[in-house]
């Protein structure tokens, strides 16, 4: 079992506080490593139930504020939806994810993940006027 360390950042500098997950393989594909940070997010959302769900991608019906998403109302997010809809944005280089300073480029790739590993969810910030 390792612990990794998931960091959000934004090509225009922000950075997130990281946060812990364990992980009981040392061998994980991308998109594996992407559904259980997903799935962790959701569950710890629709435990608590805040006004702004903080997440990898936005969900459905929601809108953008400085820290997250605002939630029209306070509801459950379904962990399978945003699941697709972060494959859908790694698919189109909504976000790219470095594992240890190293791009992964396909959902398919296996990281090797050992304890200290950080994936960094490096999300891309369209360029204004073009």
């Amino acid at each position: 079992m390792v612990m990794v360390r998931f960091v959000d950042e934004t090509t225009s500098g922000a950075r997130d506080e990281a946060w812990h997950l364990e992980i009981f393989e040392e061998r994980l594909s991308l998109r594996e490593l992407i559904r259980r940070r997903v799935f962790q997010e959701v569950a710890e959302h629709n435990a608590r139930q805040p006004e702004v769900f903080r997440g990898l991608v936005r969900p459905g019906g929601t809108e953008r504020t400085l820290n997250g998403y605002r939630m029209p109302e306070r509801r459950r997010v379904d962990a399978e939806e945003q699941f697709a809809r972060a494959v859908e944005a790694f698919t189109r280089n909504g976000f790219v994810v470095l594992v240890d300073d190293r791009q992964v480029e396909e959902l398919d790739v296996e990281v090797d993940l050992r304890a200290g590993t950080e994936v960094c969810f490096l999300k891309l910030v369209p360029l204004v006027g073009g």
